[in-house]
């Protein structure tokens, strides 16, 4: 079992930047591809960003390309969303997620395929 805690939203201004956290427990983290996704209102939840369990694989959405960073420590057991240039449409809930297929070496998009989810932290950029 694996829980996820979120952190590090906020309101900013467009062109600022954040950097979102997701604290994880259970020692099969380490193990676990992760993912980022976001959900505006009105709207169905999004790939953002994945990484593989070793971090040898990101994936990210085209819209956050070249803006967003995903990256691990596994040894503090938490994931990252570094966000430059945050635009007003990135303004949404961001949500943290564990593929529950051990040392797997996919950065997955697929909402789907995500097995545990945190419980979110809101993102607002204002114009």
């Amino acid at each position: 079992q694996v829980q996820l805690v979120e952190s590090g939203g906020g309101l900013v201004q467009a062109g600022d930047s954040l950097r979102l956290s997701c604290a994880a427990s259970g020692r099969a983290f380490r193990t676990y591809p992760m993912g980022w996704f976001r959900q505006a209102p009105g709207k169905e939840r999004e790939f953002v960003a994945a990484i593989s369990w070793g971090a040898a694989a990101t994936r990210y959405a085209d819209s956050v390309k070249g803006r967003f960073t995903i990256s691990r420590d596994n040894a503090k057991m938490t994931v990252y969303l570094q966000m430059n240039s945050l635009k007003p449409e990135d303004t949404a809930v961001y949500y943290c997620a564990a593929e529950a297929t051990a040392y797997s070496g996919r950065a997955l998009s697929d909402v789907t395929q995500y097995d545990y989810w945190g419980q979110g932290t809101q993102v607002t950029v204002s114009p």
